[in-house]
């Protein structure tokens, strides 16, 4: 990981993932680029009738920017900052792969009730279309790092790639993980036979020595969400990690994806990976 990408919309939000960003960058070397997306329509932006208006516009944006980003805790990191006409989060994966993006740092409040069923919060809209990691900082900055993470995992086969690459991230940043099962009721129950089965099968198939036993806890609750959450304040987790396979916002509607009810509903940062495709998770 050499490049980390801090969405910027001057909030107290945004400065605790940029805080958490600067943590990183300046123990492991890691460049920061700054995001500020201004909320420009085309007409603005080819008009000629507001041509002086849009100039004027962005050159306050990029003034606030300046400012925003002249922080004593930057001094000594590379900052890399851009100005972007578009906030249309599916554009964003093609700003990852122009700037070489590894990891997204961005702070959130989440959302509840008719906001989260009708728009969702933008760490929701971010996490859905980002093909690299998200982490996603709530009302904290995390200044000295994560030490204690857990890992919420299904042991399914398309768990295998972002296992892996979860675990050599924990590994670069020195970060205990525990990893752990939700049982839950219903058409998704097993016993706890089939639990301990199911994982022994999955890190024989991850090619890891990752001994099952040691590794994972067992939980039981009442949905995911609830297992997660109650797992992690139990056992003083400070992050949870998580996979997501991504969706259109017209799906969320029918299917609400874990990985973004949690980020919505827990103080915890969270981080979650992508499930990619075979082809492009080699």
């Amino acid at each position: 990981m050499k490049r980390i990408l801090v969405p910027v919309d001057f909030s107290d939000q945004s400065e605790n993932a940029l805080k958490t960003a600067a943590h990183y960058a300046k123990n492991y070397n890691y460049e920061i680029v700054a995001v500020h997306m201004l909320e420009l329509s085309s007409a603005m932006m080819t008009n000629t009738n507001t041509t002086k208006e849009t100039v004027l516009y962005l050159k306050l944006a990029e003034k606030r920017f300046d400012d925003f980003l002249d922080k004593d805790y930057l001094k000594g990191v590379k900052v890399t900052p851009i100005l972007k006409h578009y906030k249309v989060y599916s554009e964003l994966n093609k700003l990852y792969t122009e700037e070489k993006i590894d990891l997204v740092v961005m702070g959130s409040t989440g959302a509840t009730g008719l906001k989260e069923f009708l728009i969702g919060s933008n760490a929701q809209k971010i996490i859905r279309y980002s093909d690299v990691p998200v982490l996603v900082v709530k009302d904290k900055s995390i200044e000295n790092g994560f030490k204690n993470a857990i890992f919420a995992c299904d042991f399914t086969d398309d768990s295998i790639n972002p296992y892996k690459r979860i675990k050599r991230f924990c590994d670069v940043i020195g970060l205990n993980m525990k990893i752990i099962y939700v049982n839950t009721p219903g058409t998704s129950f097993i016993s706890s036979a089939e639990m301990r089965n199911l994982v022994k099968e999955f890190f024989e198939k991850a090619k890891t020595n990752s001994h099952h036993i040691d590794d994972v806890a067992y939980v039981s609750d009442y949905t995911i969400e609830s297992g997660i959450v109650n797992y992690a304040k139990n056992n003083n987790a400070d992050i949870i990690i998580m996979t997501t396979h991504g969706r259109s916002s017209f799906s969320q509607i029918f299917d609400h994806s874990v990985t973004e009810d949690v980020v919505n509903h827990v103080n915890v940062p969270v981080m979650s990976f992508k499930i990619l495709s075979k082809t492009a998770s080699k």
